[in-house]
């Protein structure tokens, strides 16, 4: 029972946290659909990409550092759980410079190649330039807000997503229609998100109620290849979303152009909603997973899954519902100009698309798992079957089978794949997480 209520706990917490911090995303694509029309959309579809890779650097540096952190805390290893920190730390200030360096270089380019065409070019560039240049408060937002979930304190991080994700909300109100600053007041407002953030969480730290501390220590390759390995299915989970916004605005041009990008982006956004549930309840695990794995409590291990898997299945059939018969009217608010082809696009999109939802949720908390009890492989192997393996190529064969119809069931075919290929996973292989 105090499992249970454990588990409660930090998932009910970090779910609220997460659906928080993709909130701002939609809140974007709203006030953007509102004060720039189509035009607009595309342009804000075209850029998130970037924000996911941003976004899922982040969660691989925290999720891997902090996963670490919380197996060598369940041991008593006090020490080298410090040592964790300071190394995860050094990765968030040298990636930080590398993003930062990379909006002023390389903004341009990278506008291009994600395919903004002279009508939606400047509009692109300019969130992509500033984006990149909050990189750093991203990364290090990311990471204080999973060592502090670690440390013990998920109220603390919670707090910290929801202040940035709603501030960011007003913030993008204030910009885009107050002060008429277009996408720039958007992107400025997204950008001030983890920066508020920083600031609820500053007092949690002024306070010492921390137990990780920095330590004086040289660059240890070996705690590194930790950080990387264990983060790693964070990093492919998040970032693949973006390759496959790639992919599908590529298919999407060559099929119907800006209009079905614009359609798309609605698809795209509210996806990143529902996946935040997910992820809120896999991130919720990994702490209380991680620590009683370090304790070799493995009864403990297994009911905290069991709770997960039960919850995604519930939260599934609820979430497809709404998207099924209130799909007419979630497209209605997004599509301000009243587009009628836009808003065809779109229901039809959204009603296939979110087949997937309960095969999405049970491979990201199943990944989680792998990861959280150190067993990297199988981790990975879900991560990046449903991330690059069998996404991609899925999205050209079904799209030139059945066009956007194809291209809707993508997603919800290869979730059912990987989501097939891990129960197989879990039940032959129950050794992986080391019991």
């Amino acid at each position: 029972m105090s499992c249970f209520k454990e588990y409660v706990k930090y998932t009910a917490l970090n779910v609220l946290g997460m659906i928080g911090l993709s909130c701002y995303i939609l809140a974007d694509t709203y006030f953007v659909s509102k004060g720039l029309g189509s035009g607009g959309l595309a342009a804000l579809n075209l850029a998130i990409p970037v924000y996911s890779l941003i976004h899922g650097t982040g969660l691989m540096l925290g999720m891997g550092g902090a996963t670490r952190y919380s197996m060598l805390k369940g041991q008593g290893r006090d020490e080298e759980k410090n040592r964790m920190f300071t190394q995860t730390m050094c990765l968030v200030c040298i990636f930080g410079i590398l993003f930062f360096i990379t909006g002023f270089t390389g903004a341009e380019g990278i506008t291009r190649l994600l395919g903004a065409d002279n009508s939606v070019y400047s509009m692109c560039y300019t969130y992509l330039k500033v984006l990149f240049l909050f990189a750093p408060a991203f990364l290090l937002n990311d990471v204080l807000l999973c060592f502090v979930r670690n440390d013990g304190e998920p109220r603390q991080s919670m707090m910290a997503m929801l202040g940035g994700s709603f501030s960011n909300i007003i913030l993008d109100y204030i910009f885009i229609f107050g002060f008429n600053m277009g996408i720039f007041g958007a992107v400025l407002a997204t950008g001030l998100a983890p920066v508020i953030s920083l600031l609820i969480l500053s007092p949690f730290f002024v306070k010492r109620k921390n137990r990780f501390h920095f330590v004086k220590d040289k660059i240890q390759f070996q705690m590194i290849k930790h950080v990387f390995i264990t983060g790693a299915p964070s990093f492919v989970s998040e970032v693949s979303s973006g390759v496959v916004m790639m992919i599908f605005n590529m298919i999407i041009l060559g099929i119907l152009g800006n209009i079905g990008v614009a359609a798309y982006g609605i698809i795209a956004n509210l996806s990143l909603v529902v996946l935040a549930i997910y992820t809120g309840i896999a991130q919720g695990i990994q702490p209380v997973i991680s620590k009683y794995y370090g304790m070799g409590k493995r009864d403990n291990v297994q009911a905290i899954f069991r709770y997960a898997v039960s919850t995604v299945v519930i939260l599934s059939g609820i979430i497809y519902l709404c998207m099924f018969f209130m799909a007419d009217g979630i497209a209605a608010i997004f599509n301000s100009e009243g587009n009628g082809e836009l808003q065809r696009i779109a229901v039809e999109g959204i009603r296939l698309y979110f087949t997937a939802c309960v095969f999405a949720g049970f491979n990201i908390v199943i990944s989680i798992y792998f990861a959280s009890t150190d067993c990297a492989k199988p981790a990975n192997m879900v991560s990046l079957l449903r991330g690059f393996f069998l996404i991609v190529p899925m999205a050209f064969v079904l799209s030139v089978i059945w066009k956007m119809t194809g291209l809707w069931l993508a997603f919800p075919v290869t979730e059912f794949v990987v989501a097939m290929t891990g129960i197989f996973v879990c039940i032959k292989g129950r050794k992986l997480s080391g019991f």
